[in-house]
């Protein structure tokens, strides 16, 4: 037995140094993009405008073995011209030969070297942009009057906090050791690369706000945004807005929270809420009715910022808080 915990510990070691871990669902996570494959080169944004003008942002998520999911956002990508309601247009894209090639209701695209060509009755409509964006408030110093929560040193500050890859925090279902009551809050997360999962087995994490209020982490790249998706109050709110970035890119979730205000142990007003997610506002002065399950009842007492741990190998940095008088 000895032996064998120490052969699966080695292995666990490997894994980790060559940026491939296991998820819960037993599926590969891939933390480093040096090891995630030639479909992470392919999955991600594109951007630029069709032959009239129109400006176009498309989003390519990877499914694993050469397969992609491909969604089109007339007016541009999600926060940056697309808005929830607006239509979309969907497709199917499959790798032969180094060349993905898509196929749509009525169109068709080939996705080669960071281009998508795309081509409507036969005729070659757009050509469209492999494209990164970057939240506007990544790598965000702490202000005057902050108190730095993690700055990749130490997980000290954190009840079960451990540090991963050398400078980061895992979710490890860590909680701050101090308490909090209305305060703002900067945090940035990276979720894995995990092609073969689906929905909740893929990037799943939370950051508990007062440990009763879950903002989810989730790869939801892609999908329509939910409540149980990344920017969703878990049960409570969908987000205004899709912001999920691709997978293995670092997010930033910026909070201005309120708490709950109570009289003789009676909740007399609710918790409030604006988050603003990659630097856009997804839900703003957000009443929270009720708490969510995973953590802490609500209640009149401060409690502490809590980082869930679902099983995949989710990482933070870049923590601080401001606590507002």
């Amino acid at each position: 037995m000895r032996n064998g915990r120490l052969m699966a510990w080695s292995f666990g070691l490997l894994l980790a140094v060559a940026g491939l871990a296991q998820a819960a669902d037993g599926k590969a996570a891939y933390t480093n993009e040096k090891e995630a494959g030639p479909d992470f080169a392919v999955q991600g944004e594109y951007a630029g405008t069709d032959v009239e003008g129109h400006k176009w942002g498309v989003q390519v998520i990877a499914l694993g073995d050469g397969k992609f999911d491909v969604v089109g956002y007339p007016g541009g990508l999600p926060g940056d011209g697309w808005k929830r309601g607006d239509a979309t247009k969907r497709g199917k894209g499959e790798t032969t030969d180094g060349t993905v090639n898509v196929k749509g209701d009525d169109w068709t695209a080939t996705i080669k070297a960071g281009t998508m060509t795309v081509s409507h009755d036969g005729k070659q409509v757009a050509e469209i942009k492999k494209t990164e964006r970057k939240s506007p408030t990544l790598g965000a110093k702490a202000p005057t009057g902050a108190t730095v929560l993690f700055d990749g040193t130490t997980a000290d500050n954190f009840k079960n906090g451990k540090l991963v890859e050398g400078n980061l925090l895992g979710a490890t279902n860590c909680e701050t050791n101090a308490k909090f009551g209305d305060h703002t809050l900067h945090i940035e997360f990276r979720t894995p690369f995990m092609p073969a999962s689906r929905g909740q087995g893929r990037g799943n994490s939370g950051v508990y706000m007062q440990s009763r209020y879950e903002l989810q982490v989730l790869d939801s790249f892609g999908l329509d945004g939910k409540n149980n998706e990344c920017g969703g109050i878990y049960t409570v709110a969908e987000p205004i807005v899709n912001m999920c970035l691709p997978p293995l890119a670092w997010q930033t979730y910026d909070i201005d929270f309120t708490a709950a205000k109570y009289d003789n142990g009676k909740k007399i007003e609710n918790a409030r809420a604006t988050i603003k997610h990659n630097g856009v506002v997804i839900h703003e002065n957000l009443d929270l009715k009720n708490g969510t399950p995973g953590k802490a009842k609500e209640g009149p007492e401060p409690l502490g910022i809590f980082l869930q741990d679902h099983g995949n190998p989710v990482v933070f940095r870049n923590i601080w808080i401001v606590e507002k008088k």
